[in-house]
């Protein structure tokens, strides 16, 4: 079906049933809500509502994070598949009406979560100063300490190794000097001398480089430490009780997670209400709907409310929402779509042109049976245990299609794991076993599947050509879809078998019609290419112009085909090595061993390695070789109003499939 058509949705009802039918909307999910232009119409501002719902969802978000920080949930991977919880809706209500102490203990978690960032802060603090003091704990005076009523004291360091004999031989008569510590690095003193000499004494240390330690503390180091180390004792405690206090309030995460929901769903509410228009006793929604579902949507709402709905065409040249649907062969690539861009509404939906060929390439580029096998079994097992989200279900079926591409492609070329067959054959049971391919293999002939995969992407961007005449004779341009395509068409197939006959042998035959239809090709291509030019400059300059691009853009184009040799071949050879270096031991025990652990390990690898670049190049050989034949995009991607949910979702919620 590709794009859904759309409706536009006029909905009056009384004001009293506003935020029911909200409600029924939101877990419909089908109708994607515009503001209501009417000015007779009364507006309403909900931003304070909103903010308040903004505000506690955060603080259930927050600590949700510190629950995950000082108690993680233990989750394990059949969870992370499972996708979202459902509840029945007479059980959201009955958790809605406990959401105030559900807050209350989000905000005890909080509380918590600061006393122990806290308490890690000061002991951090703390344990500077303690590493800071543990070069003076010989010293046995204050820090403070600057002399008594007849001496003069100074604590500091010089940056260089000295003694006291050689700093007392350079200070005034008298002074004594005590290294607290000396390093390679620097020398802690303290230094006392007469009140009668200190002036000079302060001189000469200056002269020596002497820093003055300049603490206020009225402790010794060693007291101090003591002081810091029984605060830091203190704070540990302080600390473990907060942190076994949010380990037990750790059973409230489902309450929290179902808060972050119901406050997500209010919002998304109240922020419905914001594209209401209003009289004293009714209001009025507009917004689109696709058309599949007006008469369900109608009935159903008439069902439990008194209202008056009207369905209607958009305008020509209304900005409408786009919304994908597709067979089940094509679905699953919607995903690939939309990360490129949704179409617009002059263009074709790109999901099912693409899907044959998206799985074809995917296949030969992993190209090995062994690993298709295994991605099959995989997403099969996945999606019959799991309750899977249906994104991830439509993921998890394109890969099982891109799976059985590849045991097709895999077996057409003898790869199953590599050569494992032939190498278990040889190593363990002295049988040379042949070639296992049902076509031929890679490795043995790749001129011939270079030659194969550039044809199969002329065969790719002729769909998109083709695509290109459909929209053009489609939109009543039938001669500019005609002279748009036959002369691509011409050109390229006439120089498909001169260009093969550089590589390998052609028959003469299809060398003679191929140049003759390359003629054909570039006098018409020249001639019609310019004839929106209104001179016969401009249409004979534009016809050489659009040749020169039709050569060096389909060139480019085709060449880029070549990565599906690059990558089959890679993945074949990446695998035949695993297998030769698992039977590098001359014991067969030791190697049979050997082979089992560098099997599973190496072909693991190589099949995450090769799976991933697949999928990458699969992608770019839709986005810019196939869609740039005829996809614009640009669409706005159609945002009902729904429950949009993180953790739960009820059970009811699709009930439109």
């Amino acid at each position: 079906m590709a794009k859904l058509r759309m409706k536009r949705i006029e909905l009056i009802a009384p004001l009293t049933d506003s935020k029911k039918i909200i409600e029924l909307l939101q877990r419909r999910g089908v109708v994607e809500l515009c503001r209501t232009e009417d000015e007779s119409l009364e507006q309403t501002n909900v931003t304070a509502v909103t903010g308040s719902f903004d505000k506690f969802r955060a603080t259930a978000v927050q600590a949700l994070d510190t629950l995950e920080k000082y108690a993680p949930e233990k989750t394990a991977l059949t969870d992370m598949l499972g996708g979202r919880t459902e509840v029945e809706i007479h059980d959201f209500g009955k958790r809605a009406a406990q959401l105030e102490k559900t807050m209350n203990t989000a905000g005890e978690i909080l509380r918590c979560g600061r006393t122990v960032a806290d308490c890690d802060a000061e002991q951090q603090q703390l344990a500077t100063k303690c590493d800071t003091l543990r070069p003076w704990l010989a010293l046995d005076v204050p820090l403070n300490f600057h002399g008594t009523d007849t001496t003069t004291a100074f604590i500091g360091t010089v940056p260089y190794p000295t003694t006291s004999a050689e700093l007392e031989a350079k200070l005034p008569e008298g002074t004594s000097v005590e290294v607290v510590l000396a390093t390679k690095e620097q020398t802690n003193l303290f230094v006392l001398c007469c009140d009668d000499n200190a002036q000079e004494c302060e001189d000469e240390l200056r002269k020596l480089m002497f820093a003055t330690l300049g603490e206020s503390e009225k402790l010794t180091p060693a007291e101090l430490t003591e002081q810091f180390e029984k605060r830091s004792a203190e704070l540990g405690k302080k600390r473990d009780t907060a942190e076994k206090r949010i380990a037990e309030l750790a059973e409230s995460r489902k309450d929290l997670k179902f808060a972050v929901d119901y406050l997500t769903m209010r919002k998304d509410k109240y922020d419905a209400l914001n594209s209401l228009g209003f009289t004293e006793s009714t209001f009025v929604l507009t917004g689109f709907v696709p058309e599949k579902y007006c008469d369900s949507l109608r009935k159903e709402i008439e069902k439990k409310y008194v209202a008056y709905i009207e369905f209607t065409d958009p305008s020509e040249d209304e900005e409408v929402p786009v919304l994908l649907e597709n067979g089940r062969f094509s679905a699953p690539l919607e995903g690939i779509t939309r990360m490129y861009a949704m179409p617009s509404k002059d263009d074709v939906d790109p999901t099912p042109v693409m899907a044959f060929f998206y799985y074809l390439l995917f296949g030969m580029m992993l190209s090995d049976a062994g690993y298709g096998i295994l991605m099959v079994i995989g997403t099969m097992i996945a999606l019959k245990k799991f309750k899977l989200e249906e994104s991830m279900r439509k993921t998890l079926i394109m890969f099982r299609n891109c799976g059985i591409s590849t045991v097709i492609w895999g077996a057409l070329f003898g790869s199953w794991f590599g050569d494992i067959v032939q190498v278990v054959g040889k190593q363990f049971f002295d049988k040379d076993i042949g070639s296992i391919a049902l076509w031929f293999q890679p490795l043995d002939d790749p001129i011939k599947l270079l030659l194969f995969s550039f044809g199969i992407g002329i065969l790719h961007l002729f769909l998109g050509v083709a695509v290109a005449f459909y929209m053009s004779w489609r939109d009543g341009r039938k001669l500019d879809a005609i002279l748009d395509a036959v002369p691509i068409y011409l050109i390229i197939l006439g120089v498909a078998p001169l260009g093969a006959g550089i590589l390998t042998e052609v028959p003469s035959t299809l060398k003679t019609v191929g140049g003759y239809m390359l003629i054909a090709g570039v006098v018409l291509l020249v001639l019609t290419a310019g004839r929106s030019s209104k001179n016969i400059f401009g249409k004979l300059f534009g016809g050489l112009y659009a040749l020169y691009n039709t050569a060096t853009g389909w060139l480019s184009d085709i060449l880029s085909y070549s990565r599906l040799l690059a990558l089959g071949l890679a993945t074949g050879s990446i695998a035949s090595v695993i297998n030769l270096i698992g039977t590098m031991p001359e014991n067969k025990i030791v190697k049979l061993v050997m082979l089992i652990v560098v099997f599973i390990v190496g072909h693991t690898a190589n099949l995450a390695i090769n799976l991933l670049g697949a999928y990458v190049h699969t992608d770019r050989l839709q986005f810019v070789e196939l869609f740039s034949k005829f996809y614009t995009g640009g669409g706005r991607e159609f945002e009902p109003l729904t429950v949009n949910t993180k953790y739960l979702k009820f059970k009811e919620e699709n009930s439109n499939d």
